[in-house]
């Protein structure tokens, strides 16, 4: 059976999925997505004895949070960070994130250790690689959206128009040829058309090249953030994904344990596209960490 809870952590009034009992799993979604994108992992890990806990990202409602909030990485890593103290006080957890939500991750996981397990960072290369083939024009072309998300305005009449057609678009080209979510992609309009969220979203990929729109009072977190990630890590991406170019080159940004492995037939969404296949990855994985009860 799935609750809803309701945290408040860092500023940030989080309104979380919860599933299970036992170790504790946090599932963050990304973008264009909501935290039901886990909906099948959530009932795969919670009958394997996990509880799971998957966020609506800041700013995604109902999700709350301050008018003046900041959307930058280190912001959205001291939320994440401070749901993790509340949800499991004292004790570490097991971070699973797809999209922003392994971009997260990988700052997570460099900066706050203590909070971790592990984690399972999906579909995202480590920021090192990102930045390193941030020029490359075919993957300027896969990421257009960063680019374009630069704009005032145009970004946000492009998303609402025609029925957010803009949205279909994303997950039709960022997913494997006949893949159809239909129904769980018109939850994600749903929730993106809610005053104030399209513009939330837009604000982190915003934030990701203005300065300016970083929290100046976080700059020791953003440092920790540069750190060699410790934290036994399990990468994860389709392999129809043009994101597995990079994820194949990232090892040596790890000083931990660290495995990386391709879903077949799957692209970016691959915990929707090929959820079985993710399902096992994920157990096989939490089952060979000696901290797993």
């Amino acid at each position: 059976m799935q609750d809803r809870i309701q945290i408040h952590a860092n500023g940030v009034d989080f309104v979380c999925l919860a599933q299970g009992s036992g170790p504790k799993l946090l599932l963050v979604h990304g973008f264009p997505d909501i935290p039901q994108s886990w909906s099948v992992q959530m009932d795969a890990l919670s009958k394997a004895g996990y509880q799971v806990i998957a966020p609506y990202l800041p700013g995604y409602l109902p999700t709350r949070v301050a008018e003046n909030a900041y959307f930058d990485k280190a912001s959205l890593v001291h939320g994440i960070a401070g749901l993790i103290e509340a949800v499991s006080p004292g004790e570490k957890l097991h971070y699973i994130g797809q999209d922003w939500g392994a971009i997260i991750g990988y700052a997570l996981c460099a900066a706050r250790p203590d909070l971790l397990h592990s984690a399972v960072l999906m579909a995202v290369p480590h920021p090192q690689i990102v930045a390193d083939h941030l020029l490359t024009p075919k993957h300027i072309q896969r990421s257009f959206h960063w680019w374009f998300f630069q704009q005032a305005g145009y970004p946000e009449q492009a998303l609402l128009a025609n029925d957010m057609a803009f949205i279909d678009y994303l997950w039709q080209s960022w997913s494997v040829p006949g893949f159809d979510d239909s129904e769980h992609i018109a939850q994600v309009k749903d929730c993106l058309l809610h005053p104030g969220v399209l513009v939330n979203a837009l604000a982190y990929y915003r934030a990701m090249f203005d300065p300016a729109k970083a929290d100046p009072s976080l700059n020791e977190l953003r440092f920790a953030m540069q750190h060699k990630i410790t934290v036994p890590t399990l990468a994860l991406c389709g392999a129809d994904d043009m994101r597995a170019e990079l994820m194949r080159a990232q090892a040596a940004c790890f000083g931990g344990p660290y495995e990386y492995r391709e879903v077949p037939n799957a692209g970016h969404f691959l915990q929707r596209e090929q959820s079985a296949a993710v399902n096992a990855l994920l157990l096989d994985w939490l089952k060979r960490l000696p901290d797993v009860a």
